[in-house]
């Protein structure tokens, strides 16, 4: 059968037989054993189930259709048996139309595969001793109980060979193979299986039967239900005891079960949760670190003397501040942003310039020693030859090859989906087509600034008629502050519409590229979709940190934007806190929206599913029945999960130096992300199959350059968003003499030094306000800290020496911050090594081991059998010399 299997079912995939030689499955009746996982026999495990709607029953009106869906799935399943699959088919107990097909691996088959697929099995233990960190004894209160969930015994492993079957560790046949490594060698040969040939291509793959409707689902069965273990005293009960002791709340404060996880549920999905364990623990310095810096703040802010001037009644109150739009606007008191002033002061503060520069170094020092902790699992889970040896080619991928190529390494022919010329073809398509769609988000945000300049002259206009009653309200409710919230309201809004649009359109590109592996697949579509939502969800907060308030031009002069709207201009005291209110809404919105896409959607179609089933029957149900009534995980797997961590992680650095909360926030998401996914995967979805990977894949370039990104824009924020560089040059060179009249450093007179006087006279008729002057004064002042010379100077309206004082320093500061930061990043990653002296130690012995048990035993086997053939030389010679001399 090995044989056989080897010489033709690895290289064909099947062949597809005439009508009478097909093979059909099993069918048996359920048995009532709700809990089972095996074919009625009791001996043969279910490692996969196929489900499809009795042909004969489906209410269609084309009865060829049916019969060609059913010669497909009859050709199909034949093919699986003659691939030495057993299969066995049972009708549903709620719903007479639908047909389970439970599919079984012999020894034989996974053995042959196993091969095939380069998987790694164990050889013996491991015999390497272990020190226990220093870290264990406060550790151990936080870990699952080892008696509940025992450790996972550690072996040396190497790739599995038939011809050194016994210098593996086998117990016992039926464990040898876990059921999650069973399980990915059946859907390895599922993808691969023929069900027709048509103009001599052939049709294969569980993916293209489940995408026309002949097979409804396709899926590994959980092995109990989450609320109660198994009736059966040979069951594990996986499932079950990850749901107590990792998916349930309770067990928001526990470190989670990786090993477990990996072998539940395969190494794909064990790093991601591995890799946002640590994202998570990681934040937990950050945020410590931010909220010292937010106390410090709130505890600063009264002492804060450029806040106190615009509170004063004698100093701001009597400030009279330029109209901030054309004709409809009025002149206004600078007290009047007393409050936003004060708060201004928590985030504007010293301490946000401290926690910028921490946060460039702590996401170097999560970065090194995330690549260590991942070497660690990379051995401890067996994948760190993976890409190189393991991973097959898409079945997509496969069935595209008709054109032929010379390899230049191996200089044979092999076949390719498209010539050098095609290749060109789609790559120009795909980036074409990239670029529009960013290019469609660049638009939607001209939209919202177009928003943001024609509504806040109706605010303006019409706000303060409404509210004139309600001082309380008026206080806070600005025109700026409504422009600002409704335009972050809406931003969200159609962020949240072009990802629903964009995530289509990204998986046809990808498709239409036709990676080669599944990886190149993932990371291909995580490039794409990463740069559409950078621009997407990153370009309305970059566009308030640089851009607005920016080009203003002076209000005798304003700057219009499109010919017809006015620039928008900052508060008095900056953008920095408007920057703040867009990240906590996209931030807080994003969260909301994800959790209820993620955890009650899923919640509501399965609570539906079981109230109907539970409708039609009282009876008892088998288990693959019951996973069938789950939601699919769906194609993507756990790409959203980790597309909203990296977001997230982008929003905690890139724009930190206005929001140090940021880091708490996301800490405290993180807790109830982890939890929530694993709830939901395992009691609203159906068992992922396992799937080997060796790292977090394309996501680890991406996180390394928003890392190096997040230097530059906290640099740009602290130094042009943010007030900080105009008060520091103020307080040492212009509080005092020459240009200042102060005897010794002070902030004092700041904010009437800083903003610029302007004469009423001097308004164009196209954006003179229409509203009547009042106090007899003939100048105001500029709404933002333009820095101009007075009225009446020879040089009036110009930008004075103070302002090129504030931009050196600006620039200044940019680099030798720039620069100290990544010199420290620069000596942190040479510092700390990508892998631990124990990882590389394990990895030698287990290599040494490798080629010891394997291939020395084979060089002592050719030695003796070489010794033995040298004797019956050497007898031959004695007898042949012997006959001479006789």
């Amino acid at each position: 059968l090995a044989l056989e299997l080897n010489q033709v079912i690895i290289p064909t995939y099947g062949t597809v037989p005439d009508q009478q030689n097909l093979h059909t499955p099993e069918w048996v009746d359920f048995d009532d054993k709700t809990d089972s996982l095996f074919f009625k026999d009791g001996q043969r495990r279910i490692d996969f189930v196929l489900v499809y709607e009795d042909e004969s029953k489906k209410i269609t009106h084309k009865r060829s259709g049916r019969k060609k869906q059913k010669r497909k799935r009859q050709v199909y399943e034949s093919n699986l048996i003659n691939n030495g699959l057993h299969l066995e088919a049972t009708r549903s107990v709620l719903d007479e139309k639908l047909i389970f097909v439970k599919v079984h691996a012999p020894w034989e088959v996974l053995c042959t595969y196993a091969e095939v697929m380069h998987i790694k099995l164990p050889l013996q233990h491991n015999d390497l001793k272990t020190r226990d960190s220093a870290f264990n004894w406060f550790s151990r209160f936080f870990r699952v109980d080892e008696n509940i969930i025992k450790p996972e015994q550690e072996f040396f492993t190497a790739p599995f060979q038939k011809e050194h079957l016994s210098n593996f560790y086998i117990q016992d046949k039926d464990t040898f193979f876990n059921p999650a490594t069973r399980s990915r060698i059946v859907h390895f040969i599922l993808s691969r299986v023929e069900y027709a040939t048509k103009n001599n291509v052939k049709k294969f793959g569980i993916n293209k039967l489940l995408d026309t409707g002949i097979y409804k689902a396709a899926f590994p069965l959980h092995d109990s239900s989450f609320g109660h273990p198994s009736t059966d005293p040979n069951c594990p009960s996986e499932r079950y005891l990850l749901y107590r002791e990792w998916a349930h709340p309770k067990n928001i404060f526990k470190l989670q079960p990786l090993d477990f996880i990996r072998k539940y549920y395969g190494e794909k999905i064990g790093i991601y949760f591995a890799w946002l364990g640590f994202y998570t623990n990681m934040l937990t310095v950050a945020a410590v670190v931010g909220v010292g810096c937010f106390l410090y703040g709130c505890l600063t802010k009264d002492n804060c003397t450029w806040s106190q001037e615009v509170c004063d009644p004698n100093i701001g109150g009597n400030i009279i501040m330029c109209p901030q739009c054309d004709k409809v606007c009025t002149y206004w008191n600078l007290n009047i942003t007393c409050e936003s002033s004060k708060k201004l002061c928590i985030f504007d503060s010293f301490g946000t310039l401290v926690f910028a520069v921490f946060m460039g170094i702590w996401v170097t020092f999560f970065l090194e020693f995330w690549k260590r902790r991942q070497a660690e699992l990379e051995y401890e889970w067996d994948t760190v030859e993976f890409l190189e040896q393991e991973e097959q080619v898409r079945p997509e991928y496969e069935a595209r090859c008709t054109h032929v190529v010379m390899n230049e390494i191996t200089q044979q022919e092999e076949h390719v989906p498209y010539t050098a010329c095609g290749k060109c073809v789609r790559m120009t398509f795909c980036t074409s087509a990239i670029f529009f769609w960013i290019l469609l988000i660049i638009a939607s945000v001209v939209g919202i600034i177009v928003y943001r300049l024609s509504v806040f002259l109706v605010f303006s206009a019409k706000l303060s008629q409404h509210i004139s009653g309600a001082e309380a309200i008026r206080k806070y409710l600005t025109p700026q502050t409504a422009t600002s919230v409704t335009a972050s309201l809406i931003s969200f809004v159609v962020i949240m519409i072009l990802n629903i649009i964009y995530e289509k359109v990204a998986i046809l590109i990808t498709d239409f590229e036709l990676p080669r592996t599944q990886t190149d697949y993932e990371n291909s579509l995580t490039t794409k979709m990463f740069l559409f939502q950078f621009v997407n969800y990153y370009s309305s907060c970059f566009y308030i940190a640089f851009f607005k308030g920016k080009f203003v031009g002076h209000p005798g002069s304003p700057v219009y934007w499109l010919g017809k709207y006015r620039n928008e201009e900052c508060d008095p005291g900056g953008c920095l806190l408007e920057l703040t209110t867009q990240l906590a809404i996209i931030v807080g919105g994003k969260a909301i929206w994800n959790n209820i896409q993620e955890v009650l959607l899923p919640l509501l179609k399965n609570l539906i599913g079981r109230y109907s089933a539970a409708a039609r029957s009282e009876k008892v149900v088998a288990r693959w029945e019951h996973d069938y009534h789950l939601q699919p995980i769906g194609k993507l797997g756990l790409f959203y999960e980790y597309l909203e961590m990296v977001i997230q992680f982008g929003f905690v650095t890139l724009f930190v130096a206005s929001f140090p909360l940021a880091p708490l926030l996301a800490l405290i998401n993180n807790m109830l992300e982890i939890r929530l996914d694993a709830w939901k995967l395992t009691t609203q979805f159906r068992r992922m199959v396992p799937q080997k990977a060796q790292d977090i894949g394309a996501w680890q370039p991406i996180l390394q350059g928003i890392a190096i990104l997040a230097v530059v824009t906290n640099a740009m924020i602290i130094a042009f968003t943010s007030d900080m560089i105009p008060r520091l040059v103020y307080y040492w060179s212009f509080s005092v003499p020459p240009y200042g009249s102060h005897s010794s450093h002070t902030m004092e007179g700041y904010i009437n030094s800083t903003l610029s006087v302007f004469n009423i006279s001097d308004f164009k008729n196209a954006s003179k306000p229409l509203s009547p002057w009042f106090r007899n004064q003939v100048t105001c002042r500029q709404v933002y800290r333009d820095l101009r010379y007075p009225p009446g100077h020879q040089h009036q309206y110009e930008h004075n020496i103070y302002y090129w004082h504030v931009i050196a320093a600006k620039l200044a500061f940019i680099i030798v911050m720039e620069h100290v930061i990544y010199f420290v990043k620069f000596i942190i990653s040479y510092a700390i090594p990508d892998v631990s002296e124990k990882t590389k130690s394990k990895v030698k012995r287990e290599k040494y081991l490798t080629q010891k048990l394997l291939h020395e035993n084979d060089l002592k086997g050719v030695k003796k059998n070489m010794g033995k053939v040298a004797d019956k030389i050497i007898k031959g010679e004695d007898s042949t010399f012997r006959h001479k001399d006789e």
